[in-house]
C-alpha cells in the first residue's frame, strides 16, 4: 500500500573520518531545521582519531562505527537505518531549509531517488559556473556533494554502494539508480564547502575531476580511478 507523506520518515546518514572541525556545525544546523519527517541522524565513523565521535554524540546523533571507506560507511549506515527514506549527506554540505519536506514531496509524487542542485560557500565565478551544471540531468553533472535521497527499498534492491570504489562511489551508485527508478533533481540548492578546491587549486581540481568522470565513462575501474586520484589530487 502506498504510504502518505505523514508516514514517511528520513534517516540522515553522514560518513565521517576526523571531522571534528565540521561535524558540530552540520549537526547543529540539522537540529535547527529538521522536522518530524526526520527519524534519526546517523553519523558513521570510519576510525577517527580526533574528537569527531564525541562531538557527534554530544549533539545527539546516533553514532555507528565501521571500517574506513565512504562506500563502506554509507552502506553500514543504510543497513542500520530505521527510516523509509535514506538521505546521504557530506559533513561539509548544508541542505536547504525545508529539505525534508522537499524530499517527501518528491517521493510522494513517484520519484524514488534524487538530489539537490548545489552552490559553493565561496563566491567564485569559476566555481559558480560549474555549480550551475548541477541542475542538468546528466551523469557528468552528478556528485555526492549534492547529497542524495533514495527510498530504502530501492537502495536495498541496488545492493548499495560498490565498496570497491574508494572514490567516485556516489556517482557510480547514482548511475545505477537512474536505471532502476525515477531520479529527481530538486530545484533547491545545498551549500557545500570549497575547502578541497582551496587546498588543491580550483582549476587543477576541476580538471582532474573531469578526467575521472571521463575515465569512468570509458571503462576505467575503481582501482584505476583511485590511483589517478592518489597521484594527482591527494
Amino acid at each position: 500500500m502506498k504510504q502518505n507523506s505523514q508516514e514517511k520518515k528520513l534517516s540522515i546518514i553522514i560518513p565521517v573520518l576526523n571531522e571534528e572541525a565540521f561535524i558540530g556545525n552540520i549537526l547543529r544546523y540539522l537540529k535547527t531545521h529538521c522536522t518530524c519527517y526526520v527519524k534519526e541522524i546517523i553519523v558513521v565513523d570510519g576510525g577517527s582519531t580526533d574528537t569527531t565521535t564525541e562531538i557527534a554524540q554530544a549533539e545527539g546523533a546516533r553514532v555507528l562505527h565501521s571500517k574506513k571507506g565512504r562506500a563502506v560507511q554509507m552502506n553500514y549506515g543504510a543497513q542500520k537505518a530505521l527510516g523509509d527514506i535514506l538521505y546521504f549527506l557530506h559533513v561539509d554540505t548544508f541542505p536547504p531549509a525545508h529539505f525534508e519536506t522537499a524530499i517527501i514531496r518528491a517521493i510522494t509524487e513517484g520519484h524514488t531517488a534524487g538530489c539537490f542542485q548545489m552552490r559553493f560557500d565561496k563566491n567564485s565565478r569559476f566555481l559558480n559556473f560549474f555549480a550551475w551544471f548541477t541542475k542538468v540531468n546528466h551523469r557528468l553533472c552528478r556528485g555526492g556533494d549534492q547529497s542524495l535521497f533514495i527510498q530504502k527499498e530501492l537502495f536495498d534492491k541496488t545492493g548499495g554502494f560498490d565498496e570497491n570504489f574508494r572514490i567516485y562511489e556516489d556517482t557510480e551508485f547514482i548511475i545505477r539508480v537512474c536505471k532502476l527508478g525515477r531520479f529527481k533533481i530538486l530545484p533547491l540548492k545545498v551549500i557545500t564547502s570549497a575547502r578541497k578546491y582551496e587546498q588543491v587549486g580550483m582549476f587543477r581540481l576541476q580538471y582532474h575531476f573531469g578526467v575521472i568522470h571521463l575515465k569512468h565513462m570509458f571503462g576505467a575501474g575503481p582501482d584505476e580511478l583511485h590511483d589517478y586520484y592518489r597521484r594527482n589530487i591527494v
